[in-house]
């Protein structure tokens, strides 16, 4: 099953800490978590007003542990990952279950991007996103959509 997954995260160059995951499957269902763990004091002034700010808390702060679980069980088997601009968003998931060499069973060691697609097409302009930028879930819907405009231009 496709899976389109954005992440939003504080990074200092050497780690990179998630704050949040959105991720929407090919059927349409949706997910949304953000780890309680993640130590925002650490957020960069851009982070804290771009990314803080569209956070949800309440239901959605849960615990890393269970966030991983949830995903797996979302995910199902053999899942075919795509991000938009993607290098990232993948060590954030990855890191989710340890070392690459943790990652759940029949999951690939890599994401698709939809950006390396767009540019395979030519680098059209991709649609407008008409929702709230820097939240994981709207950022993942947005990138479904992208890559079906992509898939119809092929």
């Amino acid at each position: 099953m496709k899976i389109w997954f954005d992440t939003e995260f504080i990074e200092d160059g050497k780690t990179i800490d998630l704050l949040s995951i959105g991720m929407v499957r090919e059927d349409g269902k949706v997910l949304y978590f953000e780890p309680r763990e993640c130590d925002r004091s650490k957020a960069s002034s851009w982070v804290v007003e771009n990314v803080i700010a569209h956070l949800e808390g309440g239901d959605a702060l849960l615990s890393r542990e269970f966030i991983a679980d949830m995903i797996v069980e979302f995910v199902g088997e053999k899942p075919e990952f795509w991000a938009y601009y993607a290098d990232y968003d993948w060590v954030a998931l990855c890191q989710l279950y340890g070392t690459m060499m943790d990652l759940p069973h029949d999951w690939p060691m890599y994401c698709r991007d939809v950006k390396q697609l767009c540019d395979d097409l030519g680098n059209p302009d991709l649609p407008k996103q008409d929702s709230t930028e820097h939240h994981a879930l709207a950022d993942a819907k947005w990138t479904k959509k992208a890559w079906e405009y992509l898939e119809r231009r092929k």
